[in-house]
């Protein structure tokens, strides 16, 4: 109930300001990419746990793809689409699934080996076992992987506002433009709002799956 009470609350206040819409196109762009880069991200992960091989090469590549500027992924995808919102969602995409990667490959390597030991003795498939150990004991840092994809998603969303989308990167970007310090400051609470909510939402949903699957393993 308290959560209810405080993500109506921030929606509300976005609705006073009279950023809603441009909100509702930053959420259409937002969840776009985030899901790209879960669907995209997540495989890798799994695949790269299950290469021990491979997990310093992974890491480096990952800290390097952090720490580049975010016009880095932006000049690429203009190059190729031109400005406009395709651009925008690529950039966005490309900028946050490192850390979609990264939480794929540390949930399934945080999985206890006495379930998958379980398992093997079970008789289950690869398939099988991911599907119904791996998955759902590593479902908590799964989501507080989405969470930490969709903050850097938040963060890639006013450089995105400079191909032309028409969000609250673009408000905010018009703002600076015309030295409009309280429009912008407004924009960005808005901004700050819906990352709020996301991260509220997904925390509660993490909590909620690791107490489930501390009460599986109990039992």
């Amino acid at each position: 109930f308290k959560l209810a009470v405080y993500c109506a609350l921030l929606m509300f206040f976005i609705l006073l300001t009279g950023y809603w819409a441009p909100a509702m196109a930053s959420v259409y762009l937002i969840t776009i990419s985030v899901l790209m880069a879960v669907m995209i991200g997540y495989p890798i992960g799994f695949w790269l746990s299950s290469q021990p091989q491979l997990k310093d090469t992974a890491n480096f590549i990952l800290d390097t793809m952090q720490t580049l500027p975010t016009l880095v992924y932006l000049l690429p995808a203009v190059m190729l689409f031109r400005i406009g919102d395709v651009s925008a969602v690529i950039a966005v995409i490309l900028y946050a699934l490192a850390p979609a990667v990264r939480y794929a490959m540390v949930g399934m390597s945080q999985v206890s080996p006495a379930l998958l030991e379980a398992a093997q003795i079970s008789g289950c498939t690869r398939w099988q076992t991911l599907k119904w150990i791996r998955f759902p004991a590593a479902l908590p840092t799964l989501l507080i992987g989405v969470n930490q994809t969709i903050m850097m998603a938040f963060s890639m969303l006013i450089i995105a506002a400079l191909v032309g989308t028409k969000d609250l990167g673009q408000e905010v970007l018009i703002a600076l433009n015309r030295s409009l310090v309280g429009e912008g400051l407004v924009a960005g609470f808005c901004v700050a709002c819906l990352a709020l909510i996301s991260d509220g939402l997904l925390k509660a949903a993490a909590s909620k799956a690791e107490v489930s699957t501390i009460r599986k393993m109990n039992s």
